[in-house]
């Protein structure tokens, strides 16, 4: 007798034979399934089996032993069902008991030996996503609404039987796009000139012109590809050497809106070092498991950044989770390997080589006798081939998460899985191929749509795995939006950046018609060769009769200078190879100006030293000034003290410069970077430094940005208790709020109504309520000070409002 805690849950109730009419044959479909998966499956179908029972399909029921077709009355399961003892009886106690009907239909169905439709199971039929690309058909459009997206949607609503979500206001709707889509808030001004415009296609127009702002676009985009392809100016590898950034050639790609399957072309076959970072992935120090070795990063890369599937478990046996195996994970690997790369499951060589493999044959194959760098190239020709749809379907579906806050498959790295509507993901992937592969293209079809334009969905509780789109979904500011807002509300952004990136987009022609008159230069020692370690100073005294308009300047120095006008500290740079770039209008004066560097040579040894400086100045009265390092620059051996960013006195005589006579690799830098920097620096263009630009620093980390070891696709939604500790201490947002508490009260010239409305139309689109005026009245008083104003700006920052994007 089988203990009475091991037996089956089976949803068969004792019936009364004596009462048991013989009638039609039992309808499996329509009869037997709705009651299996009312009162059953949920303990015994899928991949639930209690009791080591599962039902999904009939012969498990068959070798269960607990049903007899040939004598139903002796199955088991009757003689458990008929019980009346609450700790034996099926379904549990807690869980609603049959109808007469139910049961007679389900005695009726082992009366008849089961009968089974063919295929047909309970358990879970793994959902395998076409390879191609599919066009659908549009369905008409309601009520007016043409664009594709919205007819899509408003099918799938229809379908669903659930409302249209409400359109958002346009004050909420520039907040929300100017933080998709170029990651900052919308200024006061900006805001106020747009919701005065009457014209009907103004949404549209803002759109362009974000997508237009190359800078700033690239800007906000860059921490969206470095989580995505793991790149960092940072952190684990980049000490060693065991890892390379592909920085400076992602940030070109995205100022140029480079299309997106060239972009991946190149990071998967590098026509350069620049983008061969991601495929070379990280060379961990010592022994590592076969997981974690460069080939077999490689095809986890490839797999979850371009295809949004997991190799990861497949890495190391079958996995068990979709329908990858081991050998297609190694197959992938040896695409890249330089060797023969012996399989292991589970840590342990199974006696078998990978051979080089793509995983869609059916698109092409990648010949394994070919060398490394040909198999890359048919690689990265397959993985962006015009017939492989899940290459297009994962991207835009990264977008779509992006813009509306959760995935048409989600997880995004589970492509593998049904999306909640296909036409829309396979309408927006063959959208991507029409427009040749122009993500801005694809941002703008999303953003155009007022599928994106709807107020977000209120979400409840936990999510429920059946999944129902309802609308936008609000979403967090990452940490590099939160700290941009904060930077441009208080104007205390650094002055520093860490990418090594040039943040610069000019036209060809004006580089070319760019003239630099610039020499290198420094005193008379260099006339030999300048000793190791030497300090000098450099300067030139100007007279400027108008003020400056717009114009700057681009120097450096081997090896390092702190560059001073008019005495106070304006830059400083120790590594020659990247020329430094400075506006000047703000800086320089009508009248006498005063350019001073203090400059050191490096080395343990006499080695060449050389200073460059070259501005272009547009002043009030219209004039053209060029200022160069030349023969009128003076130097003097004393380097005085500097003192809290101030210029001591210099004593002793000054001299004429020596010009130097520069190396080659000078001139190379020279010509590679100064012109196309110079040409941005004169205009006084110098958009604000981005925490995009920035190394990982504890307040980003707690605020979700990650340490990219690892792909991340989807940051954290949830706030921590870290993150709520560091928002309210953390020192650097202390800083921030005093500079930009004294900047409040200046702008504002101390009117408490002026800096509230202010402050409340950047951080919230929005002026303050009555109730919010009167409040923060209390706080300022007639006279705001800075400590109060610094208390508001902690307020307001902290809102859930702020913090959202809705």
């Amino acid at each position: 007798m089988i203990s009475r805690f091991l037996i089956p849950v089976v949803i068969v109730l004792l019936i009364d034979v004596t009462s048991f009419v013989l009638a039609s044959p039992v309808d499996f479909a329509h009869e037997v399934v709705p009651i299996l998966k009312k009162h059953c499956a949920g303990c015994h179908g899928g991949r639930e089996a209690k009791g080591s029972f599962s039902l999904n399909t009939r012969k498990l029921w068959l070798e269960s032993g607990f049903v007899d077709p040939q004598n139903p009355e002796a199955s088991y399961v009757l003689e458990l069902v008929q019980s009346s003892d609450p700790e034996m009886q099926m379904p549990p106690r807690d869980k609603p008991r049959l109808s007469a009907k139910e049961v007679a239909t389900l005695k009726q169905w082992i009366s008849a030996d089961l009968p089974w439709e063919a295929g047909y199971s309970f358990g879970i039929v793994a959902y395998e996503p076409p390879l191609n690309p599919r066009r659908p058909d549009l369905p008409p459009a309601e009520d007016s609404r043409n664009h594709p997206i919205d007819r899509l949607i408003d099918r799938y609503l229809s379908q669903h039987e659930l409302p249209r979500p409400a359109p958002i206001d346009d004050a909420t709707f520039l907040r929300r796009v100017h933080l998709d889509l170029v990651g900052l808030l919308p200024t006061p001004e900006e805001l106020k000139v747009f919701l005065a415009d009457c014209c009907v296609d103004k949404r549209t127009l803002k759109i362009r012109e974000l997508l237009a702002d190359d800078t700033a676009y690239a800007d906000h985009w860059l921490s969206f590809f470095n989580d995505l392809l793991r790149n960092d100016y940072s952190g684990t590898g980049f000490i060693t050497g065991g890892r390379k950034q592909v920085s400076g050639w992602l940030y070109e790609s995205l100022l140029y809106n480079k299309p997106f399957d060239q972009l991946t072309r190149e990071l998967i076959a590098p026509t350069s070092k620049d983008s061969r970072g991601f495929i070379d992935g990280i060379k961990w120090r010592g022994n590592v498991s076969a997981g974690q070795t460069v080939e077999i990063q490689f095809a986890q890369s490839l797999g979850q950044a371009f295809l949004g599937i997991n190799l990861k478990c497949a890495s190391c046996h079958d996995s068990f989770i979709d329908r990858w195996t081991l050998e297609e994970s190694y197959g992938l690997a040896a695409i890249y390997a330089e060797r023969d790369l012996e399989i292991h499951r589970c840590d342990k060589p199974i006696g078998k080589t990978a051979q080089a493999s793509w995983l869609f044959p059916e698109i092409g194959k990648i010949d394994a006798s070919a060398s490394r760098e040909i198999r890359l190239q048919q690689l990265a020709e397959l993985m962006t081939h015009p017939d492989n749809g899940r290459f297009t379907r994962t991207i835009v579906n990264r977008l779509w998460h992006r813009l509306l806050g959760r995935g048409i498959v989600h997880p995004l790295d589970a492509m593998q899985a049904r999306p909640w509507d296909e036409d829309l993901l396979d309408y927006l992937a063959v959208s991507l191929m029409d427009q040749k592969y122009d993500l801005k293209q694809i941002l703008e079809l999303i953003a155009t749509s007022e599928a994106y334009q709807s107020q977000v969905e209120v979400v409840e509780g936990a999510e429920s795995s059946d999944y129902l789109y309802r609308g936008p979904r609000a979403r967090r500011l990452t940490a590099e939006q939160f700290l941009d807002g904060v930077w441009q509300m208080t104007g205390a952004a650094p002055d520093k950046f860490d990418a090594p990136i040039f943040r610069t987009k000019v036209e060809q022609a004006e580089v070319r018609e760019l003239e630099l008159h610039a020499r290198w230069i420094w005193g008379d020692s260099a006339k030999e060769t300048p000793p190791a370690d030497e300090t000098i100073v450099v300067r030139k005294i100007i007279e400027l009769p108008a003020a400056v308009k717009q114009g700057g300047a681009v120097l450096t120095c081997d090896n390092s200078h702190v560059l001073f006008i008019n005495r106070r500290e304006v830059d400083r740079g120790d590594k020659w190879s990247q020329i430094r770039s400075l506006p000047l209008h703000t800086l320089l004066k009508p009248g006498k100006n005063d350019i001073t560097a203090i400059v050191q040579n490096g080395g343990k040894s006499p080695n060449p030293a050389g200073f460059f400086f070259e501005a272009h100045l547009e002043l009030e009265n219209g004039e053209q000034i060029s200022l160069a390092s030349d023969a009128s620059w003076e130097w003097n051996p004393h380097a005085p003290d500097t003192r809290e960013g101030r210029l001591g006195s210099i004593k002793g005589k000054w001299k004429p410069v020596t010009i130097v006579k520069p190396p080659g690799s000078w001139t190379a830098v020279i010509d590679a970077q100064a012109k196309s920097l110079l040409a941005v620096a004169a205009t006084g263009k110098q958009p604000m430094i981005r925490a995009s630009h920035l190394k990982n620093t504890p307040l980003m980390k707690s605020l979700g940005r990650p340490m990219r070891e690892q792909i991340v696709s989807m940051r954290p939604s949830q706030l921590t208790t870290l993150e709520a500790i560091d928002l309210s201490n953390e020192a650097s947002l202390a800083e921030a709020f005093a500079e930009g508490a004294k900047r409040l009260i200046e702008q504002s010239d101390g009117d408490p109504q002026r800096l509230t409305e202010y402050l409340f139309l950047y951080a919230l689109s929005r002026p303050p309520t009555p109730e919010e005026s009167d409040l923060v009245g209390q706080l300022l008083g007639e006279s705001p000070q800075p400590a109060d104003v610094e208390d508001l700006l902690w307020s307001v920052c902290m809102l859930p409002e702020f913090f959202l994007i809705r």
